[in-house]
């Protein structure tokens, strides 16, 4: 017999009846039943009821155990009494009676409980992942994690992607992030930085000719924490193609993504033939560049039916031909008390307060606004939003580029308290068309707003003739449910468009070739046309897991503050660390940031 088990905890059957077996597991819980002890034996694999009864060798010992204490059980498989069957166990029909016991490892007193589901502390939780990890929703969702990896995998080897690895260790590059900067022993003074992400090392495998790169990329980002985001690190799956058009990464990718939102949403329905919503369409519909198409509502420009109206705040904004009224339809939503509500929650937002008409029985519009625009101009507001007596409209005024965050935000709360959002499903498009440039107020220049390497519409043409605000790039991102999970493009392969795009960012031809060296050297010796995207592992994961928490889906993570509790990092360097480093540590003066 094995030294330690013959079956897992998750494996005997009724056709195992009859036989002496070894299983060796945690003490998931201990019940004493009038003097007879039950003990539900877990392991990786599942449970097993093991049962120890006074006539038994090993009740001595039995009296002894404690949860979570490792344990070696011996004893025969026997059917469970009638009417004790558990359904919702694999192992459910059969129990062991057991003859000997071994204590392979106690355990002390349990900082957190790992039976139940129960809340505990983060900080408790994190400290002693490795108890939290045997928790069993906690333990699911790696194993899908795990899952989803594969499924991954396999389908980029199924459309001709080959996996490659990308160095760790790399030069500073600005990707829209803070780097995190590791210092050289043998070079004095320099500093490598881990990969915000493998973007040029992904470019450079076309220049060498691989074609079709897919890799689970970890990659590095020393930003502040962010809810949909964890510090420090975080999965992708990248991926790069060569001779490619946007058409023919969605090609690729399409069913990619659909096919492993369609194996693990345990039935419930994915888009297929994902929508298409230009960036420009996005913000104006949904107020979001990654929205929730689970939320039905769509924001109208109604800008006509107030200018030149009683409403003289809306009239006056509109006299700037720069501002605009959106309204959000709020099916349902006619009543005083719901409206009074949306108001007082905009108002907690930081603003004036939300507009709103409410269409009362017959049709007519009841509100402020509808009093001041009158009955002609209320009805063809209800004419084009396509509302009926019983519901209402809300309404955002001003420049569309200040206030279209919140109009989203309004939308998805009318949505969520009128219970008009579809929560079992998974709503997948790709939003396309997102502005090459965009100015930045705190700098007071034009910047890019996306990923600099992404090739503009209309090519150096674009980047000499038109207003840099005007171009749109090649660049796409995939959203799910409110979240972008997703981004990619087709690169700017010419070497003097490259440069022609940094230098309307600010950037001179020197500063590319320091910045991007490699990258730029490259394309002066023959550069295929490529593209590719990277999507976010641990947001689909997320997703598929049905939690809203990053943590709930990751091994050792961090907590908010980039802190690792269970490990203790980061740390403080020996001082003969730091002399072989060549750095003396500069701490700021307490109260300073």
């Amino acid at each position: 017999m094995h030294r330690y088990r013959t079956h897992t905890c998750g494996q005997l059957r009724e056709s195992d009846i009859g036989q002496t077996v070894r299983l060796s597991g945690w003490c998931h819980r201990i019940r004493d039943h009038g003097g007879v002890l039950f003990v539900d034996l877990r392991d990786h694999y599942g449970l097993t009821q093991c049962v120890v009864d006074p006539d038994s060798p090993a009740f001595a010992q039995a009296e002894k155990l404690r949860s979570e204490w490792v344990v070696r059980m011996d004893g025969k498989v026997r059917h469970r009494p009638e009417g004790t069957d558990n359904d919702d166990l694999a192992t459910g029909k059969v129990e062991i009676y057991v003859s000997e016991i071994e204590v392979l490892g106690p355990a002390g007193e349990l900082p957190l409980p790992v039976f139940g589901d129960q809340e505990y502390p983060e900080d408790i939780r994190l400290k002693y992942r490795f108890l939290d990890l045997r928790r069993e929703k906690l333990h699911q969702n790696i194993m899908t994690r795990v899952a989803i990896i594969d499924s991954m995998r396999r389908r980029m080897k199924e459309q001709g992607f080959f996996e490659f690895n990308t160095p760790i260790l790399t030069a500073s590059s600005p990707e829209g992030a803070r780097d995190f900067l590791v210092p050289s022993r043998i070079h004095p003074g320099k500093f490598y930085a881990l990969p915000q992400a493998p973007q040029q090392y992904k470019q450079l495998l076309m220049m060498s000719g691989f074609d079709r790169y897919f890799q689970i990329a970890p990659c590095f980002r020393d930003e502040d924490p962010r809810a949909d985001r964890l510090p420090g690190e975080f999965y992708q799956l990248d991926v790069e193609m060569s001779f490619v058009t946007q058409e023919d990464v969605f090609a690729a990718m399409e069913p990619v993504v659909t096919g492993v939102f369609e194996e693990f949403a345990k039935g419930k329905p994915v888009t297929k033939g994902w929508p298409r919503i230009p960036f420009a369409e996005a913000l104006r519909k949904y107020g979001s560049d990654k929205p929730d198409l689970r939320n039905p509502l769509e924001m109208q420009d109604v800008s006509e039916h107030f200018r030149g109206s009683g409403f003289k705040v809306f009239a006056r904004m509109l006299e700037d031909p720069k501002n605009q009224v959106w309204a959000i339809p709020a099916p349902g939503g006619g009543s005083r008390a719901f409206c009074d509500r949306m108001n007082s929650w905009a108002q907690g937002e930081g603003q004036p307060g939300l507009g709103y008409i409410m269409w009362r029985e017959g049709g007519e519009g009841a509100g402020p606004l509808a009093n001041n625009i009158g009955p002609e101009r209320t009805a063809a507001i209800r004419t084009q939003l396509g509302v009926k007596e019983g519901d209402a409209a809300f309404f955002v005024a001003g420049d569309p580029d200040k206030f279209w965050k919140f109009s989203g935000l309004a939308r998805t709360k009318v949505g969520e308290e009128l219970n008009l959002i579809d929560k079992e499903r998974f709503e997948l498009a790709w939003v396309v068309d997102f502005p090459m440039y965009e100015y930045s107020e705190e700098e007071k220049k034009v910047d890019f707003s996306h990923n600099p390497f992404s090739m503009p519409q209309g090519g150096l043409e674009a980047l000499q003739t038109q207003d840099p605000l005007t171009i749109k790039a090649f660049q796409y991102d995939i959203t799910c449910n409110g979240y972008e999970i997703a981004s990619g493009g087709i690169r700017n392969h010419r070497p003097e468009t490259m440069v022609k795009a940094f230098e309307i960012a600010g950037y001179g031809e020197q500063d590319v070739i320091d910045r991007f060296g490699g990258m730029y050297r490259a394309f002066q010796y023959g550069a295929p046309p490529h593209g590719g995207m990277a999507a976010g592992v641990d947001r689909i994961v997320m997703l598929l897991c049905g939690t809203t928490n990053l943590r709930e889906i990751s091994l050792f993570p961090m907590n908010q503050q980039a802190m690792d509790l269970l490990m203790g990092a980061p740390s403080e360097a020996t001082p003969k660390q730091l002399r072989e480093l060549h750095i003396r540590v500069n701490l700021p003066n307490k109260g300073q940031a």
